[in-house]
């Protein structure tokens, strides 16, 4: 008895069903199901496979290393300093060859600075005074040059003065520039030596052309169509690409990003890797707001007298910031990644017949006539079924064909 409990469930998983299926001969519902189909293959086809390239495994983890090294000389002639000549080591910083480097075309020099007594700058707010009451002893001066001696110094008796300070004097005198003083600086050239490594597919390779010449890189310069692979270019020609003159920001300074673009299709082999380079100012807002454009800081110089005497000189550096940033992906023909593309592509053209089912039974004027077809209630005998159902089923099939 048990057994025979058990035998039927044990032997219908064995069973297999498919589902039935019921043509309507309707040619609005078909062009769409056709249409939808045609648009589904198209997105797989088009977008999934050929734009996308869907069928292949992508690295975007991309491990990068940049060196880079400056060459060009200027000459300057001040009255501070008179005549220097400007060499990488001067005008480089910092000079160690990173992805992230400085470049000197502007400066402002105050030479000779000692630690004494001298009157705050009128430009620094927390400085003024009108007397001495104003000028704390013992307090710092914000955003100033030192620290406040107790005096106010006033050019007349009811005027407003600045307060004595104690700190390195004389301090920065005002800038009026009328120009950048490194005048050639759009001349010199920046060598930028990128290797990349994709770990995924352990794929390895560098901007710079492999050649057994020894004079190429002495004499080649950057070009699109002819040099892609000479990593050396002149300032001047990068400013231009990113849209700006190099004379224009040598004044007072600015941002350019330099982009390096790795996109490697594997399956097109090693030699179709090439790097893409663009050029962006960034220093440069939407709303163009000059007080916030250019790019400067200060350093100093220290030194002693024949007296053992400190003092140093004070240089407010106006130039150019250079960001290289390096970006990349790498793909290769992989079948996971092109079975889950193809199987969702079945699961879409699913859906297209999905959506053509709730238009032609929900949406059409005899939709009720589609579904008394197509969701058939179970009856208890199949002779009662055939007998009360046999008229009413040809007259649908009549209405269905029409």
């Amino acid at each position: 008895m048990a057994a025979s409990f058990f035998k039927g469930p044990v032997l219908s998983f064995f069973d297999y069903k498919t589902e039935k299926y019921i043509v309507a001969k309707n040619k609005r519902v078909g062009i769409l199901y056709r249409l939808t189909q045609l648009s589904i293959i198209g997105y797989i086809i088009g977008w999934v496979f050929l734009s996308r390239k869907g069928y292949q495994e992508t690295d975007e983890a991309i491990q990068s290393s940049v060196i880079t090294k400056l060459k060009g000389v200027s000459v300057t002639n001040t009255t501070e300093s008179g005549l220097l000549v400007w060499g990488p080591e001067d005008y480089v910083i910092p000079p160690q060859g990173e992805a992230v480097l400085f470049v000197v075309t502007n400066f402002l020099e105050t030479p000779n600075q000692k630690l004494g007594h001298c009157a705050e700058s009128p430009k620094v707010l927390d400085g003024h005074c009108r007397d001495d009451e104003d000028c704390e002893e013992g307090k710092m001066v914000v955003a100033g040059n030192g620290i406040m001696s107790g005096r106010c110094l006033r050019k007349h008796e009811n005027s407003t003065g600045t307060c004595e300070i104690y700190g390195w004097c004389p301090i920065e005198r005002k800038f009026k520039s009328q120009g950048p003083l490194l005048t050639n600086a759009e001349n010199f050239t920046i060598y930028i030596k990128n290797f990349i490594q994709f770990p995924i597919f352990t794929f390895t390779k560098s901007n710079v052309l492999d050649t057994t010449d020894d004079s190429y890189l002495k004499k080649c310069r950057y070009d699109e169509e002819l040099h892609p692979y000479c990593p050396i270019f002149r300032l001047g020609d990068i400013t231009r690409r990113a849209g700006y003159s190099f004379q224009d920001m040598a004044t007072f300074g600015g941002s350019i990003g330099i982009m390096i673009q790795w996109d490697c299709d594997l399956d097109k082999g090693y030699s179709n890797c090439h790097p893409q380079y663009r050029f962006m100012r960034l220093d440069i807002s939407v709303s163009n707001l000059t007080v916030a454009a250019g790019c400067n800081f200060r350093h100093t110089r220290y030194f002693k007298n024949a007296a053992g005497e400190s003092y140093r000189t004070l240089f407010k550096v106006y130039g150019i910031r250079f960001n290289i940033m390096v970006h990349g992906k790498v793909g290769k023909f992989s079948i996971i990644p092109t079975a889950i593309n193809i199987a969702s592509g079945l699961a879409l053209m699913g859906a297209g017949a999905f959506f053509c089912d709730i238009v032609l039974l929900y949406l059409m004027k005899k939709g009720n006539s589609y579904r008394a077809r197509k969701f058939e209630g179970a009856r208890k005998t199949q002779k009662s079924t055939s007998e009360d159902n046999s008229e009413e089923n040809r007259k649908e099939e009549e209405n269905l064909m029409l």
